[in-house]
């Protein structure tokens, strides 16, 4: 382990052992997380404005703080927006327009020293932004938008899943971390992260498609019996194993959950999302291959979104079919 990393011998043996390990105050939260609200109070104006010039909304709500006016504006959308926040494209109908973020305050927390210092004492000191990446902003499920034909929920909960589940079979090998921050508090009210414990010892679970929630483990796969909910404050870090079986809960707050679903893994390998850009976050062995310009990760997006737009079919982005028995 590198003498750079802040994490204690106990903390990684908890993580190897459990298959999980949370890190209080890893961050200070102030300096790295107030910066990027700061920036998402101006993505939800500009997107408020947006819908308010279609008529899609009556008011811009601009007399609200950034949750409420967030929950207002989609409320009355009858839409989670969130590809407009999201630093990540979607896996299907990906258009020229499709719309993404990707402002200096995200590349910076991406590039985090606090942050890769505790990744670096993972996966070691060459470590790539893997670019299976979101900011994850949930409504309170009583004023979330639901489809109109099913009545489900257009977000909801996140499903029991493993993130290794959810990549192509190339990244099999990966040594995939995941990290998981929220940017406000995230109580179990608030729809915080469960794990279940030492499930990353069973190795790759079968996934079954399941609607809004995403991919899902059968149940009868993988019982949920042991599962342990993890509230945690800004400033904490969430490291999960990339076979940890782990979903959210439900918000049943009154307040947005919002938080940062992050992957790292030492460079050269593949990430499982091939089509989309990941680039060097740091490098002992060859600093200069380092990307130290937002502009220039940003450009990388814009460029992938024009190929995938282009291209006449996206290649498949997981390896799981409805079709399979373990889903009937």
């Amino acid at each position: 382990m590198s003498s750079r990393s802040s994490l204690s011998p106990e903390q990684l043996e908890h993580f190897h052992r459990e298959g999980y390990v949370v890190v209080r105050q890893a961050f200070d939260p102030e300096r790295w997380l107030t910066p990027l609200l700061r920036e998402y109070e101006e993505v939800l104006d500009r997107l408020a404005r947006k819908l308010f010039a279609e008529g899609r909304i009556s008011s811009l709500y601009d007399h609200l703080p950034f949750g409420e006016r967030f929950v207002e504006v989609c409320a009355e959308s009858n839409d989670t927006n969130h590809q407009f926040f999201d630093f990540s494209l979607p896996q299907g109908n990906i258009k020229h327009d499709t719309p993404m973020w990707h402002g200096p305050a995200v590349f910076d927390m991406l590039r985090c020293p606090e942050l890769l210092n505790l990744v670096e004492g993972f996966i070691g000191p060459e470590i790539y932004s893997n670019p299976v990446q979101h900011v994850r902003i949930k409504m309170p499920e009583s004023r979330e938008p639901r489809d109109a034909t099913t009545g489900a929920l257009k977000m909801g909960a996140t499903n029991w899943h493993q993130d290794n589940g959810v990549v192509t079979p190339d990244a099999d090998d990966t040594k995939m971390l995941t990290v998981w921050f929220p940017l406000r508090y995230a109580g179990i009210e608030h729809g915080c992260l469960q794990v279940v414990p030492r499930t990353h010892e069973r190795g790759l679970m079968p996934h079954c498609p399941a609607g809004p929630g995403g991919l899902q483990v059968p149940e009868n796969v993988a019982s949920r019996d042991a599962a342990v909910a993890l509230p945690m404050h800004p400033g904490d870090v969430l490291f999960i194993d990339k076979m940890t079986l782990h979903n959210s809960l439900p918000n049943t707050s009154k307040e947005i959950r919002i938080s940062f679903d992050l992957r790292y893994n030492p460079i050269g390998q593949p990430t499982g999302r091939g089509a989309f850009p990941g680039f060097v976050a740091r490098s002992n062995e060859a600093p200069h291959t380092e990307l130290r310009d937002a502009d220039e990760w940003a450009q990388l997006w814009v460029n992938a979104r024009r190929e995938l737009a282009d291209a006449p079919a996206l290649k498949a982005f997981n390896r799981w079919s409805a079709d399979a028995p373990v889903c009937a």
